[in-house]
């Protein structure tokens, strides 16, 4: 899918503070922390944002008015299945996902050792290669919620294209 052209480009972010009790979930896998992000599923920002970002690109309502956090159906849920529904979603419009382009937000943890798993979760999940798949970590220098260590966030870029 990597090569084929582009159709429709959504982005998407998201953050949540960090609270006392690990693993942090990113990318759809667990990261080891003595932090976990809070959030009315599994609190992970990666997958929160990409399914933000499939929805703008295919001109969907976002990833709350899907999934509100009112709904107790989604309550601890397991960010891996929203994103598959969100996926399943656009196929039935008739997109695929042809490339997602991510940055993770973290002051800690070093985030490098974990960028290949994510890589391939976040292929698996999307249909798509791990060639279209690319991950980045950049520390927010200790500047706002991010840098102080208080929050975790990501912005998320994806390429549509018609099936």
């Amino acid at each position: 899918m990597a090569n084929l052209p582009i159709h429709r480009v959504g982005i998407g972010t998201d953050l949540h503070r960090l609270e006392v009790g690990g693993p942090l979930r990113l990318g759809g896998i667990d990261v080891p922390f003595d932090k976990h992000a809070a959030g009315h599923s599994d609190g992970d920002v990666v997958l929160h944002a990409l399914i933000d970002a499939i929805f703008g690109a295919a001109g969907l309502p976002d990833i709350g008015e899907h999934f509100p956090d009112t709904d107790p159906r989604y309550k601890g849920a397991d960010s891996r299945m929203l994103l598959t529904l969100a996926v399943d979603e656009i196929r039935e419009l008739g997109y695929a996902v042809a490339n997602v382009d991510v940055v993770v937000h973290a002051e800690r943890p070093k985030l490098s050792p974990f960028k290949a798993d994510m890589r391939n979760v976040i292929a698996l999940l999307c249909e798509t290669t791990p060639d279209a798949v690319c991950v980045k970590a950049k520390t927010n220098e200790g500047v706002d919620a991010v840098g102080r260590g208080e929050a975790v966030a990501s912005t998320v870029i994806v390429g549509l294209v018609r099936n």
